[in-house]
């Protein structure tokens, strides 16, 4: 069995940083892909950014330049570090983790329960 589980969340005025983290533990054999998705109130989940287990990253125009995405390894944990935040980056953050689960070696796609993020205006 394998758990995800965010922390971070919580409210900040526009123009102020937040950093989101996101652990993995259980039965994992190896971790692929990590990445952060939102959903704000009324739309559609979209990706925000993620990173490959060598360390490539992806980000939505939408956070280019404003997100980074980080994780360690060794810690089965993924960062997204988020600053000059604005009123619509608020929403649900998701992380999703790509992984192959021990001992039968199955590739699981685990989401976590989600951390909300508001932004003052």
């Amino acid at each position: 069995q394998v758990q995800v589980v965010e922390s971070g969340g919580g409210l900040v005025q526009a123009g102020g940083s937040l950093r989101l983290s996101c652990a993995a533990s259980g039965s994992i054999f190896s971790i692929n892909a990590m990445g952060w998705y939102r959903q704000a109130p009324g739309k559609q989940r979209e990706l925000v950014a993620t990173i490959t287990s060598g360390g490539s990253t992806n980000y939505a125009d939408s956070v280019k330049g404003r997100f980074t995405i980080s994780r360690d390894n060794a810690k089965n944990t993924v960062y997204l570090q988020m600053n000059s935040l604005k009123p619509e980056d608020t929403a649900v953050y998701y992380c999703n983790v790509d992984l192959v689960s021990s001992p039968w070696l199955r590739y699981l796609e685990v989401w976590g329960q989600g951390t909300l993020v508001t932004v003052s205006s």
